[in-house]
């Protein structure tokens, strides 16, 4: 094993082609450009907006140091980030949006003998490949993504998106059984946008409390594929939606509400799974009430049903878990309460409490701290910390702290 993690072969992964790279500059440049042009012009038909962040890390983890298995492997890296979103106005109906993700990694996680870096970074394409990854085992790697580009038409009654997108049913606060189209790990905090589909969606709003929505992804296949209908209307004060269809060879059911309990905010999702062809059925269902106190403290509680579940085991599954709107975590039971009290004007304290009530009671605990040091310049301190019994003692087999500074424009 020590061997593995000192001896590694130099390995270039670059199969996208330099067209790609080329097309990305191009863009780039263009946006830069636009952003030169004279102020006193007539209104610009397009927006330019973004960020660079820079985010440290370390991670604390139990017993697999190849050198010393008493010890913890202490593992740490760095991660500078940039995006660009760029809208451009066609005309009052048509708006064409390309956002681009630039990312540059550094540290200990692209040396780990853990298959190839650049591969798990392109994981997050969709149907077509509009990303560039390269990774080298001396510790560094790179990924330049375009994460959304679609065309978008905006009436009165209709809005038409064709293109990557990000497809937001969701309605609950931590997990969404109702985002069929891209369900993402609320643990990756630092993907603010969150994934998109390679998609078409269609929007029609009858009156000002109601709408029906059709969306499809692309696919090889209809195995492969997503397409399901949305329906919202307002119920006695709360928003209400239903929606069905067929999302990756499951038939899939579901719903969600939102509104008002008293002086409290009640909301919840739920969607049943049927194999289209043989399997079992799997049901999903989360609901959460926040408050906001007068002393400015607020309180969210909730709770996750996913029959998918595990009802043993420990949270390191978290790390391995394919994520789906049908598997959103690894126990079958959890429930979680988050919290945010701002100390000040310019600092925000907050985090969140996860525990399953399995044999090894595991608890997934994240505190925050924010502070604005100047208008769009924030410091964030977020940790991670996992516990769980091991069937010895209760401890904590990592933990994990981040620093990042975010500049936005």
């Amino acid at each position: 094993m020590r061997d593995i993690f000192l001896n590694h072969k130099r390995h270039i992964r670059d199969t996208k082609g330099f067209g790609r790279i080329s097309f990305v500059l191009l863009l780039c440049l263009l946006c830069f450009k636009a952003t030169a042009q004279d102020e006193a012009e007539k209104p610009k038909p397009y927006e330019l907006s973004g960020y660079i962040k820079n985010l440290q890390s370390a991670y604390v983890i139990d017993n697999i140091n190849p050198f010393n298995p008493s010890k913890k492997l202490v593992i740490s890296d760095n991660l500078l980030h940039n995006r660009l979103n760029f809208k451009y106005f066609l005309n009052k109906n048509w708006t064409l949006k390309t956002d681009l993700r630039n990312r540059f990694f550094w540290g200990d996680q692209p040396q780990l003998p853990i298959g190839n870096y650049a591969e798990q970074l392109d994981a997050a394409n969709d149907y077509f490949d509009l990303s560039y990854e390269w990774s080298d085992p001396s510790g560094v790697a790179l990924q330049t993504m375009i994460d959304r580009a679609y065309l978008e038409y905006l009436s009165e009654d209709w809005e038409v998106r064709l293109g990557r997108q990000r497809i937001n049913w969701g309605i609950s606060t931590l997990w969404n059984p109702n985002d069929i189209f891209n369900a993402y790990n609320f643990a990756d905090f630092d993907y603010e946008e969150r994934p998109g589909s390679d998609a078409v969606r269609v929007k029609f709003f009858p009156n000002y409390s109601s709408s029906i929505e059709l969306a499809a992804s692309m696919a090889d296949s209809l195995e492969a594929a997503t397409i399901a209908a949305k329906g919202g209307f307002n119920l006695k004060g709360y928003d209400i939606q239903l929606l069905a269809g067929v999302a990756q060879n499951d038939w899939v059911f579901g719903g969600g509400w939102a509104g008002n309990l008293k002086n409290a905010s009640l909301k919840g999702e739920f969607a049943t799974f049927i194999p289209v062809d043989t399997g079992a059925t799997s049901f999903a269902l989360t609901f959460n009430v926040d408050y906001q106190f007068k002393n400015s403290l607020y309180a969210n509680v909730g709770f996750l049903y996913n029959s998918l579940g595990a009802t043993a085991g420990d949270l390191s599954q978290l790390f391995t878990l394919e994520i789906s709107a049908k598997n959103l975590y690894p126990f079958r039971y959890t429930v979680f309460t988050q919290f945010g009290y701002p100390l000040n004007p310019l600092t925000n304290l907050g985090g969140a409490i996860i525990y399953s009530p399995v044999e090894s009671h595991a608890v997934f605990f994240t505190p925050t701290l924010t502070r604005s040091l100047r208008q769009n310049l924030d410091l964030d301190f977020v940790a991670q910390i996992l516990f769980n019994d091991d069937g010895m003692k209760y401890r904590s087999p990592v933990q994990a702290g981040f620093l990042r500074i975010k500049w936005s424009y």
